[in-house]
């Protein structure tokens, strides 16, 4: 590979990639980056228009002020305070929003209300198809909406475009699962009876999205609540509203043309002393969607638990792969890279913790060390970079903090963990991801750092390891390398991972979309996604039909007069 060769980081990771040995790919690292004077590779400076952000701000309608409500095809001349974007790039002010206020949120619930009466009533095949349009929607703007999400969120232009097409794929599912929203039927224990069950629309869905996924969590949600007969509404993360803003424009289009009510797809951008608490314990909203970290999710489960409604809870997660003695370690490695410093470790089911095998420790842990010094850092929209900025300076703070605390409790370091300043990290939110040698009874290691610090903990059983792996609050994502039959059933048994995602040769992050996500204890228990998620966004209906001329009493009772 020539030095000025672009490293294809997604064919070294992905399903059947072609086996490489320790040596190859560290020369590959090597390789990629055009100079080995430096640990860290410098980010070039370049001008905006040379990532055309102009150019992609003005195709998705993005202005330098712009509304932040919409009740569909309509805009809201919403008049609350301006929040300003920047982005964690370069500490450029994007664009601003003219915030939603108290009376805003209210017009959109009573339309809401409203269209759901009609929406309802439009067969799922049909609705199905208006979402189908809405993938083509995003099809044609894949590439702008990418940019856009990496230029505001910070994560690398690859993974920008990873999540708009997760937001296509989702489509695609959806629109199937439009004319598969079944039912069973049952036998029963009365003669001349019948029993099954239905599903029916729930009705308004809300959509509370966290920064670090800023457009895929909301169709997720969207697309099922919206073949399932839901209306929906969504508020961002107000570190991202331009990713919320652009994609409801572009799906204005597919509302207009379809004749769809006002009030089905929603979006508020607002402060949280106008749309916050009062959202969660609306009994309006039978259903509230939250992504976020743990703590938020405990408010906003009791909140709206107090008033009976649904929560689906997608929380932290402090998810760990096993490095198995009889594990292929070139596949191990490549893995681990992405997990832990793919979108700079604020994803959550990056990989935080790395529970090797003892016989296998110390040259896993070396060869991690040298894939990690090639690791290129720099501007997102960069085409050579593979970790970008952190979302702002609280996140600088917690990755600094929270290393600081694994060495107070005993931890070393063994690479990174710098803040870097300078000529293109000016925007001061670029870090050295940190790899810390720790134990897992850490107080810090039990805490999800949403930011790239990878502890590594050696084992001797499998029976310790999955002991590890099992030992902290939050229960999402885990995985395991091991050539070994035996090793990779136990983990995925009884008694093996407790997590929601238990994998197999395969990381911790980049789930697809056919099987439902989510997880256990901390995590909060919610699915989205694939598989039967569908269904909490419906309400259960059992029916039983009596075609006798009797009328039996289930159980046997008599209850004659």
């Amino acid at each position: 590979m020539k030095p000025d060769q672009q490293f294809d980081f997604q064919r070294y990771t992905k399903a059947g990639a072609p086996s490489v040995t320790m040596q190859e790919t560290g020369d590959i690292l090597r390789n990629f980056v055009p100079s080995m004077n430096a640990r860290i590779m410098k980010n070039e400076t370049m001008a905006l228009n040379d990532y055309k952000v102009a150019e992609m701000l003005k195709t998705l309608g993005i202005a330098a002020v712009n509304h932040g409500a919409s009740t569909g095809n309509t805009w809201i001349q919403t008049k609350g305070e301006l929040l300003e974007s920047f982005s964690p790039a370069d500490g450029q002010l994007i664009a601003t929003v003219q915030q939603a206020t108290q009376e805003d949120y209210e017009h959109i619930m009573e339309k809401a209300q409203e269209a759901f009466i009609s929406w309802r009533m439009i067969p799922a095949p049909k609705r199905g198809e208006i979402v189908r349009q809405m993938g083509d929607a995003l099809r044609a703007y894949k590439e702008p909406l990418g940019r856009l999400v990496s230029y505001e969120m910070g994560k690398i232009y690859q993974e920008g475009l990873g999540e708009v097409q997760e937001m296509i794929d989702i489509c695609d599912f959806a629109v199937g699962l439009s004319r598969q929203l079944y039912g069973l039927t049952m036998h029963s224990e009365r003669s001349r009876h019948r029993m099954y069950e239905q599903y029916h629309p729930l009705g308004t869905v809300g959509v509370i999205s966290a920064f670090n996924f800023p457009v895929a969590v909301w169709s997720w949600n969207a697309m099922l609540a919206l073949v399932c007969g839901d209306v929906v509404v969504w508020k961002p993360s107000s570190k991202v509203p331009l990713c919320a803003l652009a994609t409801h424009k572009i799906i204005q289009k597919v509302l207009a043309a379809n004749q769809v009510p006002e009030g089905v797809v929603n979006l508020i951008i607002a402060s949280s002393k106008h749309v916050g608490d009062n959202f969660l314990a609306d009994k309006r909203v039978p259903l509230i969607s939250v992504t976020g970290s743990t703590r938020v999710g405990r408010r906003a489960g009791k909140i709206v638990g107090e008033r009976l409604g649904r929560s689906l809870l997608e929380l932290g997660g402090n998810n760990a792969i096993i490095i198995s003695d009889k594990a292929d370690l070139d596949m191990a490695l490549r893995a681990v890279l992405f997990g832990a410093v793919g979108t700079a470790g604020q994803r959550c089911t990056s990989t935080r913790r790395l529970i090797i095998h003892e016989a296998v420790y110390e040259v896993f842990s070396q060869k991690l060390r040298s894939a990690y010094e090639h690791i290129r850092i720099g501007h997102p929209l960069d085409s050579s970079t593979l970790v970008g900025p952190l979302i702002d300076k609280g996140a600088v703070n917690d990755f600094v903090n929270a290393i600081a605390s694994a060495r107070k409790e005993g931890g070393k370091v063994l690479f990174g963990g710098e803040v870097l300043s300078g000529e293109g990290y000016e925007s001061g939110h670029y870090v050295v991801p940190c790899i810390v040698e720790a134990e897992n009874h850490y107080a810090i290691v039990q805490e999800e750092t949403f930011a790239p610090i990878l502890y590594l903990m050696k084992y001797s059983s499998m029976e310790e390891a999955i002991a590890l792996q099992n030992d902290v609050p939050q229960g999402l994502s885990s995985s395991i390398f091991t050539r070994d039959m035996q090793e990779a059933e136990t983990f995925l048994s009884h008694e093996g991972s407790d997590c929601g995602i238990a994998n197999v040769n395969i990381g911790t992050s980049g789930a697809e979309i056919g099987g439902a996500f989510g997880g256990e204890k901390d995590t909060g228990g919610g699915r989205e996604s694939g598989s039967d998620a569908w269904k909490i966004y419906m309400r259960r209906q059992t029916n039983t039909i009596n075609y006798s001329k009797e009328l039996p009493l289930a159980q046997g009772i008599r209850f004659d007069v």
